[in-house]
């Protein structure tokens, strides 16, 4: 794969990734995101289904830790996953973890990375993942790495530590790597790890760069271990410290708001998996990503409730869940919805709010109807992608600055 860029403004970089695929054919315009799968499908959606969504991009995520318990049966399949899912033409990049799910800490050790998955706890040597990425057959794929975060914090030998494994887990992976003939197309994505010492986070950004890698993760800034200015003041240093010519992904950054601070630091990619979080919750996104309009006026009411509303006593019923909630999205869930004959945002193209209204999927969600999953996660990708051609369209005329103003508007 090849990043071109064709901006950089105040950080941020507007480029396409380009010769993705077998074939070379493919691109990806970056700032953007990849599509988020479980076990190698998209939630609550058929691959059919899909194709009614705009927009799509065209690197789709797979974990490791949901498909390693399968790799006997996708290894007697011999098409590996991406024909087994049902994708055959897609680029695939496979991560260690599901960003989604939180792994225990703790398990780690100079010889195997530990991966969660239903069954539990497995351990994956170098040799191990090697073999897992050879069943697999993904394009890109995230190295073997230590990337645990111990909540409340981590000791700074502990942290020196994760950075000698992870180096060396890398190292020995190329090793290996180089030796499979059919592995050899694949980007190896070299994780940056370091925890909240910058220091550390330096030295694994400048070694893991001298490694022959296709791309990097920004391991580790996920959660909340970590306060808002620490995460970006890293986040900055690290960027400045890697290669302008390849690629930079994030895991777990999602949020809108999250999103804008980590593009005007110079990330590159995300993972989508924050429209299948806001889909769990019984959630539709909302949130206005139109730059053109004025930063000081421009507001969400038409599709947004007043703040008497969303703290009324419709939420006392509410999942202990909806805690996770952000002011980025409304739960169709309340009450209040029952006569709401709007569709999830006025003006939506997409199929969920162009066939159906607020008061429709609040009724599937209170009878557990497997439709309501469907048209929110329809809903929550499109506007999700759309989000990121905004990102992309702002950058290139020079008004990132206005859209980052809106977005943080609405996130407070």
């Amino acid at each position: 794969m090849k990043l071109t860029l064709s901006k950089i403004s105040t950080g941020a970089r507007l480029g396409v990734i380009s010769s993705l695929g077998r074939n070379g054919a493919q691109t990806l315009e970056v700032p953007g995101c990849l599509l988020y799968t479980k076990t190698g499908s998209p939630p609550h959606l058929t691959h059919d289904t899909l194709q009614t969504i705009d927009g799509v991009p065209s690197v789709t995520h797979i974990t490791l830790s949901t498909l390693v318990e399968h790799q006997e049966v996708i290894e007697e399949y011999k098409e590996g996953i991406g024909k087994f899912a049902g994708m055959p033409d897609a680029i695939l990049y496979c991560s260690l973890h599901d960003p989604v799910t939180p792994c225990p800490a703790g398990y780690n050790t100079n010889k195997v990375v530990s991966l969660w998955g239903t069954g539990g706890r497995l351990e994956m040597t170098p040799q191990k993942f090697v073999s897992a990425q050879r069943v697999l057959r993904a394009d890109w794929f995230q190295c073997l790495s230590d990337g645990e975060v111990t909540p409340g914090g981590n000791s700074k030998k502990r942290i020196k530590k994760s950075v000698d494994r992870s180096l060396a887990f890398l190292d020995q992976c190329l090793q290996l790597l180089a030796k499979h003939e059919e592995l050899k197309h694949c980007a190896v994505i070299g994780a940056v790890e370091g925890g909240e010492q910058l220091d550390e986070r330096l030295r694994s950004a400048r070694e893991t760069a001298k490694r022959p890698v296709g791309g990097f993760l920004l391991d580790g800034f996920h959660g909340s271990s970590m306060d808002r200015d620490t995460k970006l003041s890293l986040i900055s240093a690290v960027t400045d410290a890697l290669p302008e010519d390849k690629p930079r992904l994030i895991h777990g950054m999602g949020r809108p708001d999250e999103v804008l601070d980590c593009v005007q630091k110079g990330v590159d990619l995300f993972d989508s998996c924050f429209p299948y979080q806001v889909t769990e919750r019984g959630c539709a996104l909302v949130f206005n990503h139109c730059y053109h309009l004025d930063p000081e006026t421009t507001v969400v009411e038409k599709n947004e409730p007043s703040d008497g509303e969303r703290n009324g006593d419709e939420r006392e019923e509410l999942d202990a869940d909806d805690s996770e909630m952000t002011s980025f999205e409304i739960c169709l869930k309340e009450k209040r919805f029952q006569e709401d004959f709007r569709p999830l945002i006025e003006g939506c193209a997409c199929f969920s709010c162009r066939r159906h209204t607020r008061a429709y999927i609040h009724h599937l969600l209170t009878v557990k109807e497997l439709l309501a999953g469907i048209l929110l996660m329809i809903h929550n990708f499109q506007h999700y992608f759309n989000f990121f051609s905004s990102i992309r369209s702002a950058l290139r005329e020079g008004k990132l600055d206005v859209l980052a103003g809106i977005i943080r508007k609405q996130a407070s």
